[in-house]
């Protein structure tokens, strides 16, 4: 039986903890806000490009380029999004495990050293130079400052050695943010764009509320069940003869690399968003755990007390009693 003065120092200790960890709620849920906000101010962007280019390949069947058409896979590179820091549930290590897997999949099949890996966050970096994966590059300060420069950079390198037939294929595995309980661990292909696929995506948000709830984790399938069936993604051909200056090569290879270059940027804009979401809704839950374990803590050191008194006053009792 622990004495009073040692649950004391525990229920101190567990206060302590407690503070630090509803800190952490608070900071994770303001930078949730921002960066929800930052894809709201992205998605228009988004929907207009996306409009733009599916009513172009609706009219322009034949239209395609290099980046679009899939070839013999030699070479793969995986462009892997985590976070820098910890303290994020099992936001990490599900990355990593799916990282693990393709990695192993692909080097079984094509050679170690065919398997490329461009980490965006220190913890994916780390374990990836720790597993001896042939790391190209290191992004973590995308994470901290996400910024659409070095997005297109990166995409550009990819595209430029995907177009020289150094590599054959690009995939993507990141945390799509569908709201603040709800993130989609997602493992797709970059390089070649499969048109159809992305503009067939599942684009639905909820950008509105920063609460972790049951009821907010089922949102979107609700929401799902009771929304109408509009087909308002069905873009009809604007025009059946499109006139296209200067020529169909020089459109496709401003568009589609345009596609590519906030496909990358999304994906990390996702990423931060459900890097946030997922430390808030750790943090709250570790508020609510050391919760519980003060009430326990306090009704321990309560009965430990009044046993102590119950004792004392059974002595004073007794010696009365033999005087």
């Amino acid at each position: 039986m622990p004495s009073l003065k040692e649950i004391k120092g525990r229920i101190s200790s567990v206060n302590s903890t407690r503070k630090i960890t509803s800190a952490m709620k608070m900071v994770a849920s303001s930078k949730l806000h921002h960066a929800q906000v930052a894809i709201q101010n992205m998605l228009p962007y988004e929907t207009m490009l996306e409009h733009i280019l599916k009513s172009f390949l609706a009219a322009e069947a034949g239209a395609q380029t290099i980046y679009d058409q899939e070839r013999p896979v030699k070479r793969v590179a995986l462009v892997v999004f985590s976070s820098n820091s910890s303290l994020c549930g099992g936001f990490n290590s599900n990355v990593i495990k799916v990282m693990m897997k393709a990695e192993e999949a692909l080097s079984a099949e094509l050679g170690k050293e065919n398997v490329e890996v461009y980490p965006i966050g220190r913890k994916v970096a780390e374990k990836a130079r720790k597993l001896g994966y042939n790391v190209k590059c290191d992004l973590a300060d995308l994470v901290d400052h996400p910024n659409v420069k070095q997005c297109i950079d990166l995409a550009m390198e990819l595209g430029e050695r995907f177009a020289n037939g150094e590599i054959d294929k690009v995939e993507l595995i990141y945390h799509h943010f569908k709201s603040a309980g709800s993130q989609v661990l997602t493992h797709k292909t970059f390089l070649p764009i499969d048109i159809e696929s992305e503009l067939n995506a599942d684009h639905e948000r909820d950008l509105t509320s920063n609460v972790v709830t049951k009821q907010a984790q089922d949102y979107l399938k609700k929401k799902g069940r009771q929304k109408k069936q509009v087909k308002e993604d069905e873009v009809a051909p604007l025009n059946d003869n499109f006139i296209v200056e200067p020529d169909m090569h020089t459109v496709l290879s401003q568009l589609i690399p345009k596609m590519g270059h906030l496909m990358l940027y999304t994906a990390l804009l996702d990423s931060v968003a459900s890097e946030h979401a997922a430390r808030m809704v750790a943090m709250q839950t570790a508020t609510d755990n050391a919760d519980e374990l003060l009430r326990l803590l306090n009704l321990q050191y309560n009965k430990s007390r009044q046993q102590a008194i119950t004792s004392e006053l059974l002595d004073i009792v007794g010696g009365s009693v033999n005087n």
